[in-house]
């Protein structure tokens, strides 16, 4: 993992990020690296997806769906960053701030582990069907009538 700290967010230092992964190895001479991304301003559509190739013709921008945050693993790790560092927001400057997110990846950059997903496609294909048994299980609890 690999972070920069940045006076404001907008394109320039998103790019100033993405620049700053490309161009060190594996990915500079990688044949596609995947930039996944929010739909964040910085990083929005077409037009972001196009401004990245055109820089890095090895990279290819995926954005996660915007109603599903819960697919973001990137939104879920900022969220513990936002609980974990940055909350109370007891800052005093940019390089406080900074000094606190480094620590921050270092910790996360030791303790990291591979997550081995278990989730298979057999398992989407089975979801519906064990809704439905969900469902009518807890249909006929609730139509019970309560003993007198």
């Amino acid at each position: 993992m690999s972070g920069r700290t940045e006076p404001r967010t907008c394109i320039d230092p998103f790019m100033n990020l993405v620049t700053q992964v490309m161009t060190r190895a594996p990915y500079a001479s990688a044949k596609r690296v995947f930039r996944v991304a929010d739909n964040g301003s910085a990083h929005r559509g077409q037009k972001a997806a196009d401004r990245l190739t055109a820089t890095f013709p090895n990279a290819v921008m995926v954005h996660t769906p915007v109603h599903a945050s819960w697919l973001n693993q990137v939104g879920i790790y900022f969220s513990v960053v936002q609980r974990k560092v940055v909350t109370p927001n007891d800052l005093t400057d940019l390089a406080q701030a900074e000094n606190r997110l480094r620590a921050f990846e270092d910790r996360c950059n030791a303790t990291a582990q591979p997550f081995q997903w278990k989730f298979t496609t057999s398992d989407l294909d089975d979801l519906p069907a064990g809704l439905d048994r969900h469902t009518a299980d807890h249909q006929e609890e609730s139509s019970v009538a309560p003993a007198a």
